[in-house]
């Protein structure tokens, strides 16, 4: 009979201290690609990337268009111009398809510069946005990345971007 006891006592502790484990976790799921395109925030940054390097990219179009003009002009007119016409014209198009390859480089590597500083401060708001919007709505864990399935009352994406769009329009002034 005091066996009987201790193991009923026992399951009755063991019921008590599992209890807290067996309680409901609450989990979210957010999907930060869909955040990278939709968020206002990235779309005012891939206006602003455009607007930036739009007068560095004119140029190189022009200058694309000048070397082809030299090319025309050097098959056009190359058999009735001197010899070194037809030289001075041909180290000027190569030249400046020198410049322009040059050029073009620079242009990539600074535009690919921009994004990835635009992209890492977009993230840290992202990540900023979906902590305080999970503590305020008390989820006990956020996955991102690498999630197979979730079901749609588990995908907080869209409490995300509300939250990144009013952040968005408190930051721009009512804008």
């Amino acid at each position: 009979m005091k066996m009987i006891k201790q193991v009923i006592s026992g399951l009755l502790l063991l019921g008590v201290v599992s209890a807290p484990a067996f309680a409901e976790t609450k989990v979210g799921v957010v999907n930060f690609l869909r955040m990278m395109e939709e968020a206002p925030q990235a779309k005012a940054a891939q206006s602003k990337i455009e607007s930036e390097f739009a007068p560095r990219e004119q140029k190189l179009v022009a200058l694309q268009k000048e070397i082809r003009k030299l090319q025309d002009k050097l098959e056009k007119d190359g058999a009735v111009m001197s010899e070194a016409q037809s030289n001075k014209l041909e180290r000027q198009a190569l030249s400046k398809g020198r410049d322009l390859k040059r050029s073009r480089e620079e242009f990539r590597d600074d535009l690919n510069i921009r994004k990835n500083e635009v992209t890492a401060q977009l993230q840290r708001e992202m990540l900023e946005a979906t902590r305080a919007l999970a503590k305020e709505k008390g989820f006990d864990i956020i996955l991102g990345q690498g999630v197979v399935y979730a079901n749609k009352r588990a995908d907080i994406t869209n409490l995300v971007l509300e939250r990144l769009t009013k952040n968005y329009k408190k930051s721009a002034g009512g804008k």
